[in-house]
């Protein structure tokens, strides 16, 4: 063995795990870090755990940790990681006496799990806030959409007429589930684990209330066990964001089929699309490919994140500590890029309003009303009135005809050899149960395709969306507000 590699660290350990994990924790830990040690320092002192003076050397010493800055932070001899770098330049600023009283009833494990827990909170929010957009900008355009026709498709085949609302609509729908699962998980993190030490707790009189509520925390982990065990608040992560790119990647398929010279119906602007070296022609919707590559990318994290959770000891570990960083703010860092892109491809997106409607009025996909119609107008029994569009579909298909060209003389011939009997249906009804718009127009149950049903829905995802927006900015108010009560405390601390 080499003298390099005779003693801690081992240069290939500190060069794999180490280094990059102190730069890991530089990036993520340094201000949260800073927030835990002073609520903890006002704590120990209003407990009577420490005693003024020592209480203000701690907070006079971590005002000069700060005025340096996260790169005065090094490693060195016995300096593993950001919270001894952190902890022995307060101990050479304020003294062993003072210094070292810091971590009175803590340990590296409760304060480690409160690092994480506070560094997600704002990479949750941020999710959030984007999230809120795609659906704002969603709603907007749907909103000019409610009349637009288009193609509804049921195993990739055209199946009935619907609008481009409607199908918006429906994505929004899981979009609102996905806020609220982003929601769910930001609850299940903002709970604090602060005051369980290595796992049992502490024999000093701490609050952990107290602490909680200086760093915002909504309430404390009342088991010490689970508090420095739990890995949930991760996985409920990883369980959102991998539902997320599910919604996501299936409208993203939608769109570049729609992208495509054949179907027409979209153009996504040029600011997105890049041109062929070689093919003057060509349009490329490169931004959907790598919208499409990116939520693949954002879900692979995410479930790295259940997998590296998945079949560990419950305790604390390491798979749940520095290991899982690149995967939990990878996570939450590809889906914000991935949500801002999306509001902007759809904010310039333009849609093809004339073909999509040639298209909603092709591959006879009326004929479901017309069907219908059998039975209302004619008093067919449903699978008889099937069976008659079906012939006719079929009949019309091997003459090569178009759906206009279909004629109510061609449907009664096909029912009296199908069926034996006349059929008394006018030219008005049958025009009526061919025609695209009247279909959609029919559909105004609620939720239906029909423009009044659409504008109903799209008025009640619009309440959600401003709820949503009301409990970010509340969330986002309450957090502001603690820090504030944080620093009136160190404040009244220093004055005494």
């Amino acid at each position: 063995m080499s003298e390099d590699a005779s003693s801690f660290p081992h240069p290939l350990y500190d060069k794999y795990v180490l280094q990059p994990f102190f730069e890991d924790a530089k990036t993520y830990f340094y201000r949260p870090m800073l927030a835990a040690n002073r609520a903890h320092v006002v704590m120990l002192r209003h407990c009577g755990i420490i005693s003024r003076q020592n209480a203000v050397a701690l907070i006079d010493a971590l005002e000069q940790v700060e005025s340096l800055g996260v790169d005065a932070l090094t490693r060195g001899a016995g300096v593993e990681d950001l919270f001894f770098a952190i902890e022995n330049q307060l101990i050479e600023t304020a003294g062993a006496a003072y210094g070292g009283n810091l971590q009175l009833a803590r340990s590296r494990n409760d304060l480690g799990y409160a690092l994480t827990r506070l560094a997600l909170r704002p990479l949750l929010l941020e999710t959030m806030d984007d999230l809120l957009c795609l659906r704002q900008c969603l709603l907007d355009f749907a909103g000019e959409h409610l009349r637009t026709l288009m193609p509804g498709y049921t195993h990739t085949q055209p199946a009935q007429p619907t609008t481009m609302a409607h199908y918006i609509a429906g994505a929004l729908a899981g979009l609102g589930r996905d806020s609220a699962r982003l929601r769910f998980a930001y609850e299940t993190n903002n709970q604090s684990p602060l005051g369980a030490a290595a796992m049992t707790g502490a024999t000093f009189p701490i609050d952990r209330h107290l602490n909680a509520r200086l760093l915002g925390f909504d309430d404390i982990q009342l088991s010490t066990y689970d508090s420095i065990g739990a890995s949930d608040n991760l996985t409920d992560v990883a369980g959102a964001l991998s539902t997320l790119g599910v919604n996501l990647s299936r409208v993203t398929r939608d769109m570049l089929f729609w992208a495509t010279q054949e179907s027409g119906a979209i153009r996504i602007h040029d600011s997105f699309i890049q041109i062929s070296s070689i093919m003057p022609q060509k349009r490329n919707p490169v931004v959907l490919e790598h919208l499409r590559a990116r939520v693949s990318r954002m879900m692979a994290l995410a479930h790295g994140i259940v997998l590296q959770c998945h079949n560990i000891p419950f305790g604390d570990t390491q798979d749940i500590e520095d290991e899982i960083f690149p995967l939990l703010f990878g996570s939450l860092e590809t889906a914000k890029e991935i949500l801002q892109l999306y509001a902007a491809v759809i904010d310039t997106l333009e849609v093809n309003v004339d073909r999509l409607r040639q298209r909603a009025d092709s591959g006879f996909t009326t004929v479901t009303e017309l069907a219908d119609t059998l039975v209302r107008e004619c008093g067919l029994p449903f699978r008889q009135a099937h069976s008659v569009v079906a012939a006719l579909v079929t009949f019309a298909i091997e003459e090569k005809l178009a759906p206009e060209d279909l004629s109510l003389e061609m449907l009664k011939r096909v029912a009296c050899e199908r069926l034996g009997q006349n059929l008394e249906l006018s030219e008005e009804a049958f025009k009526r149960a061919m025609d695209p718009q009247a279909f959609v127009d029919g559909r105004a149950l609620p939720g239906g395709a029909a423009p009044s049903a659409t504008a109903d829905v799209l008025k009640q995802q619009r309440r959600r969306l401003d709820e949503d927006r009301n409990w970010l900015n509340m969330t986002r108010a309450a957090l502001q507000a603690a820090d504030l009560a944080l620093q009136d405390e160190v404040r009244q601390l220093q004055a005494l």
